[in-house]
């Protein structure tokens, strides 16, 4: 296998000649610039790369084991964990009230694409934290944040959100965990399912987030509180919950994803009665952001492997017939394969840069005004960069491997690994149907209309500054068919929106990709890497962002297709 290399050169690219990043950190009064960001990222590459990547393949094999009502990590994680809390990586962008480095979210996303691409089901562990921090920083008592924030911000302790029960998985409203009042707090009762780092050996203390309802609750999901179960107590007891199996997965085999029984275990009410699941989605907004980085992340390390694969296997002859057998990168197939892979990865890491300046704006800008429409274009992107980026994601690990060939079925190239890590992401944290819904149902519709609509007029602003340039011009007509198809779904009923959904989302980040590869093609300069650039921009233009007139077609016949069948002939 080739060894993995982080995209710092990629990164410093983005930073410096498309995302304006100093003038950015200037914006918000930050004393970071591009070259300090740059150092960051490359000491996070490294450990990456040299204690994180070595570890994927035993850990995929070796999985986690629940013996003796303990669960313990593969060999190697724990001590990793570790020497990750020491160098300070969990803390990174964490607010500096609570320990944090206060460094720029930009920087913890790209960590988080080299975490995934070097060892996805490592870097599960601190991003839930990270998103347990935010809920409770966001939600919980002064208290609650005293006790656990520094904890949770430094990486000592670790998070885990459990909301899924047997029968309530995207029904929340179905769940029937309990909690009743217990001392100063409440005592927890129930089970959960698909807990991710629900129980471990890399930290000394988990803090659950779990999703119960109150003897007085109300039905259905106005009925749901929010409670920090921990498995330590303050007083050091173990609180009265356990794992009752680990969830024997398709892919992330490191991952200890458990069943938790909680039988009475005591916890605190984080936010108000009744008003947990509005509390709960501060931390699954910020994980959907991940796992979306996931899928970006698993298909630039499987692209790493193919492209060495295909530059080194001998294979077949030349167009021409004159030599033979010629690297496989010599085949025009192959190489649509690759090319297909690296545009969406390079497209996507672009606009994942992007988006992150967009939430370090909405949390650090002086103008409310400012920060309030930064914090509606995050919300606008969430869920097309959850869905879109981890189907794009899923079907790169899989190009990547059918460039191998039977050697992409064999374990030990590493690639029928990516592909069983990368399915997760398509399912977890709102599969990606419901993500789509989400966009059509509860985005579009954001102040009237005027967020989608605000984001579309930034993109053809860049579009007609970048000229004459071929990608421009593509996605400005990719950019008007969405447009066709936003303003038809208007309204639509929920069937109709349902048909759309899906080809909706893709369409929405196809078009956003285009906008980055526009902004990409036109930074001026006449390196192999700008060549490189304004190459798979042509790419890009000619043969991904044409699906996008098909997806509008598909949009526009309407859900009659789709419903005609009765439910008995299925």
């Amino acid at each position: 296998m080739q060894d993995y290399l982080p995209p710092i050169d990629d990164y410093r690219f983005l930073m410096q000649e498309v995302l304006g990043f100093d003038a950015a950190m200037a914006d918000l009064g930050q004393e970071v610039d591009s070259d300090l960001a740059v150092a960051v990222l490359e000491e996070a590459g490294k450990f990456c790369a040299e204690r994180l990547a070595p570890l994927n393949r035993e850990g995929d094999e070796q999985g986690s084991r629940l013996e003796g009502g303990v669960v313990t990590t593969p060999p190697g994680f724990a001590d990793a964990y570790r020497a990750f809390v020491a160098a300070g990586w969990p803390a990174l962008a964490g607010d500096p009230a609570h320990g944090g480095q206060g460094l720029p979210f930009l920087l913890q996303l790209w960590l988080d694409e080299m975490l995934s691409a070097a060892n996805l089901s490592f870097g599960l562990f601190p991003g839930l934290t990270r998103g347990a921090a935010e809920a409770i920083a966001a939600h919980a008592s002064e208290a609650l944040k005293a006790a656990y924030l520094p904890k949770l911000v430094s990486g000592e302790w670790t998070g885990a959100m459990a909301l899924t029960e047997s029968s309530a998985g995207t029904d929340l409203a179905l769940l029937k965990t309990k909690a009743e009042p217990a001392g100063d707090g409440y005592a927890v009762t129930g089970q959960k399912i698909f807990i991710s780092s629900g129980d471990h050996d890399m930290a000394d203390n988990i803090v659950h987030l779990v999703l119960a309802r109150l003897p007085d609750a109300p039905p259905g999901v106005k009925g749901i509180s929010l409670f920090l179960v921990p498995k330590f107590l303050p007083d050091g007891a173990r609180n009265a919950m356990s794992v009752g199996a680990l969830e024997k997965k398709m892919g992330i085999h490191a991952q200890p994803t458990c069943v938790m029984n909680y039988d009475g275990a005591i916890g605190w009410l984080v936010g108000e009665p009744h008003r947990g699941l509005a509390a709960m989605f501060t931390m699954m907004n910020a994980e959907r952001l991940m796992v979306g980085i996931q899928g970006l992340g698993l298909a630039g390390a499987a692209y790493q492997q193919a492209s060495a694969y295909a530059k080194d296997r001998l294979q077949g002859r030349s167009a021409d017939g004159a030599r033979g057998p010629v690297p496989i990168i010599d085949h025009a197939d192959v190489r649509r394969m690759l090319l297909t892979v690296r545009a969406f990865v390079e497209g996507a890491r672009a606009l994942a840069g992007w988006t992150a300046l967009q939430m370090d704006r909405a949390h650090g800008h002086a103008d409310a005004g400012e920060r309030a429409k930064a914090d509606a274009l995050v919300a606008l992107l969430t869920p097309v960069v959850k869905a879109g980026f981890t189907d794009f994601g899923f079907e790169s690990a899989v190009m990547a491997q059918q460039v191998l060939g039977g050697h992409g079925y064999i374990r030990e190239w590493g690639l029928e690994q990516y592909v069983r890590d990368a399915r997760i992401a398509q399912i977890y944290e709102g599969t990606n149907g419901v993500q789509a819904m989400d966009l059509v149902g509860r985005k579009l519709p954001m102040a009237g209309g005027a967020v989608v609509e605000g984001l579309f007029a930034l993109i053809a602003a860049d579009l007609a500054a970048a000229g004459d340039l071929a990608i421009a011009r593509q996605t400005s007509e990719a950019l008007a068919a969405l447009r066709r198809v936003t303003e038809a779904l208007k309204g639509a009923g929920t069937d109709a929106a349902g048909a759309a959904a899906v080809d909706y989302l893709r369409c929405f980040a196809l078009v956003a990709m285009g906008w980055m590869w526009t902004r990409m093609a036109a930074a001026p300069g006449d390196t192999p890497l700008h060549e490189s650039k304004r190459a798979l921009a042509a790419f890009y233009g000619a043969r991904m962002l044409p699906q996008c007139h098909a997806l509008a077609a598909a949009i526009e016949a309407g859900e009659g297709a789709i419903m005609a069948l009765e439910a008995e002939a299925f």
